[in-house]
This record gives structure tokens, sequence and C-alpha cells, in this order.
């Protein structure tokens, strides 16, 4: 799909956006762990929550959906039975690290693999500490997928410092420890994003070297009823749209406020963005709120250490907020950024350049000159839903027309990206065009 505009003069209006993609992938696992019957309700509609409930289906685990609430119902954390082929996580680097927690600790063999994108991001990082508590994984010789994974006789539990502040990492340690003799215990110097530990409800102290969440085997995995939060990763898109468009008012209604996830909120607030937060409550452990950001004159900041794990997946869109912000923006302590669906550091210091943005490639970031002037380019998505969508927002407010090749990337996080855009643009004299 292309996807082309010349602009829009603003956007304005309130909207909703699916489920968070975060929540929804682990909602759908913790139910098949538990015995009984879970319901969730707003799930995602992203291609990679379809592929956790796709693989969760080939493992035995019986998902119904109807009217808007996906029905589970678990027999346990022993009851997965052995897939009659290889399980496909897609694009899902979520559902491929964490449902390789689970099946590090089953009887039966398994493998899982996913696209062609997939198949060339690191899995070292969970196979050495899985391998460290027993499970028998055999990798590509640079250990990516697809991945084998053998029974193995009982895992043992371990204590795991974090080298680089992961959910998927510690989330998939902790789903090996349901299954692990003893404690395991994972430590993170840095917090990064903690539904898991929301969901599970597990024990979380602060030690010596990090923040320390421990589980054990005897521990169990309750049905529950989980109400999903809207993603806050998909509203960040609009809401820069409307932090850098003129005459911009936009609301993103019900999206999570989880603390590890709002950085993005506190960059356009450090950025000089106008960001109001209200109705904010909690549903299943999970804050959230509806947040409202008009247009604004922004400033260059610098972002890294502690705060690039509760936003790190907002960093492309945060590289285009940076053209339109006075002075200069420096990402840095974004090695991660390396190891996403694409090499998210090149794919905007690309696409900027080609849009006559001033940016500068770091190893572990890149640094934007706000200039207040981009010009439409031919945009290379990389095969990034991210990429994608930030640089479509790039295109709403470049000078000329923007072409957004291969924009059906977007759909593995958010099918409804485009539709909802055209419904806040404010057209004018400024129109666009998908075909």
């Amino acid at each position: 799909m292309i996807y082309e505009r010349r602009g829009a003069s603003s956007i304005q209006g309130a909207f909703t956006v699916p489920g968070d993609k975060s929540i929804s992938h682990r909602a759908l696992l913790f139910s098949s762990l538990a015995k009984g019957k879970s319901e969730i309700k707003g799930i995602s509609s992203g291609g990679d929550v379809k592929s956790t409930m796709s693989c969760l289906k080939q493992l035995g685990v019986k998902i119904d959906q109807a009217g808007g609430v996906v029905t589970v119902r678990g027999e346990g954390k022993w009851a997965f039975s052995r897939p009659e082929s290889m399980l496909d996580a897609g694009n899902s680097g979520t559902t491929m690290r964490l449902l390789t927690g689970i099946l590090a600790g089953q009887k039966f063999e398994t493998a899982i693999t996913g696209d062609e994108t997939l198949r060339k991001r690191p899995m070292q990082r969970i196979v050495a500490p899985l391998s460290e508590m027993g499970a028998k994984i055999v990798g590509s010789d640079n250990m990516t997928a697809p991945l084998r994974i053998f029974p193995a006789e009982r895992l043992h539990g371990i204590r795991y410092e974090l080298p680089l502040p992961s959910a998927q990492v510690k989330s998939s340690i902790l789903l090996a420890g349901l299954f692990a003799h003893g404690e395991t215990i994972v430590v993170e110097p840095v917090e990064s994003r903690d539904h898991t530990e929301r969901m599970l409800r597990l024990r979380k102290t602060k030690g010596p070297s990090g923040l320390e969440t421990t589980i054990t085997s005897d521990y169990e995995v309750m049905p529950a009823e989980y109400d999903v939060a809207g993603d806050i990763s998909s509203a960040a898109f609009y809401l820069a749209a409307g932090a850098i468009l003129p005459n911009s008012t936009v609301t993103a209604r019900g999206i999570t406020l989880n603390p590890t996830r709002t950085g993005f909120l506190d960059v356009l607030e450090l950025m000089g963005a106008k960001v109001k937060i209200e109705n904010v409550r909690e549903v299943a452990g999970e804050p959230l709120g509806d947040v409202t950001v008009s247009h604004s004159e922004l400033k260059g900041v610098e972002i890294g250490g502690e705060m690039i794990p509760r936003l790190i997946d907002e960093l492309p869109v945060i590289g285009v907020l940076a053209s339109f912000a006075k002075g200069e923006t420096a990402i840095r302590d974004a090695h991660d950024l390396r190891r996403k669906e694409s090499d998210r550091i090149v794919a905007v210091v690309d696409n900027l350049d080609a849009m006559g943005g001033e940016v500068q490639e770091l190893d572990d970031g890149f640094v934007v000159n706000g200039t207040g002037h981009l010009v439409g380019a031919e945009i290379d998505t990389y095969k990034d839903h991210r990429i994608a969508m930030a640089f479509t927002v790039a295109g709403l407010a470049a000078e000329g027309v923007t072409t957004i090749r291969n924009a059906e990337w977007a759909q593995i996080s958010f099918p409804e990206f485009y539709e909802i855009l055209e419904g806040l643009i404010v057209q004018g004299r400024k129109t666009s065009m998908a075909k």
C-alpha cells in the first residue's frame, strides 16, 4: 500500500486507539497459564497480538472471540500440548520472547519462527538466561530464529541481572520461573515497563543492584477479567501531530498512564507542549486516563539514561517532533533502537535526511537540529510499523508531497491508524491519497 499526503492545515478532535499491545499479549499468555475462564475486553487488533493468539491456539489453548470480548479457557501451566507444526510469531518479538519463556519449561519439543525481519532479531538475550536455568534451546549460528526448544529436566531458579533494561527479556525469565525449582529473581538497574509485574502482582523490592522481581514455581496464575487500556504508543503519533501542527488540539481517550510508559508525555512537556491529563482511573491494576495535546512552540531537549526505557517505542516520532522544535534535541543511551523491527536509528536518520532535516547519527541514538521545516519525500518504512507511522506524521507537517511506501506495515500494531488519522485532519486546501 502507498500512502501519499500533501500535508494538513491542522488536526482536531478526540479519538480512541486500540488496546495496548503489551498488555494484550500478556493478558492472552497469562490467561492461558491459569485454570479457568478469563475474559479480555479491548484487546489490540494488531497483527502482533494475533500472532500470540495463533501460537496459543496451536498449543491447544481454547480461545474464542465474540462481541469485542476474547474468552480464554486455560487449563493450567502444564496443559499445553505439542503443536503439529512450527509456531509462527510473525513480526512479534514479544510473542517470541515471552512464549519461549513458557515453552522452556514444557515436557515436549517445540520450534518457533517468525517473518523475515523477526528472524534477523537477536534472541541471545533470552537464550542466555534461559539456558542458565537449564533450558535447552538451539537457534541459528547468530542465535536468531527459528528457535528449537527441547524438553529439559526441571528448570532451576536463578538470580539474573539484566545488562540492558528490557521488559521482554525480564518477562521471559519470570515466565520460565513458573516452571523452575527455587526462586527466580530478575534485577533491573533501570526499570522497564512493568505490566507483567502489575498483572501478576509479583513481589518487587529495592536491592543493592537495582529493582528485584521474584517468582517461584508455587505461584499460581489466576483467571481474570482484563479491560485493556488504550495504547499510549499508538496515541503518541496523533499527540505529536497535535503538538507541531498550528491550531491543533487532539484528545486521546482512555490510554494507559502506567508510569513506566509515560516518558513520551514527560518529553512533550519538557519540549513546551501543552499537555492536559484528565479522568484518571485504574482498571485491572493499570492506570488510564484522557490526554489532550495542543499546538505550541517547542524547544529541543536532552533525552537519555533512565528515561529511555519509558519511551523506547516513541523515539522515532520524537525525532520528527525534534525537527519542529527550536534548538537541538539529543537522544542517547538508546542502543536498543538498533535491535527493533528495523535499525530505527538508521531509519530515522535516513528518512529525516531525505526530508531535508538536520540530523546526525550516533552509535546510541541521534541528534536533531530543529529547523521547523521538512519537505515531502519518498519514505522507506524499513518494514517497520513505527517508522511508517512516525513519517506519516512528518508528512502532515512537511511542504509538498510525502509518499509512504509499504504503509501497510502500520497494521502490525495499529490497523486503524490511517482511518483514525483521516478523521482528525482538518482538510482545508490540503489533501491526502491512499492506494
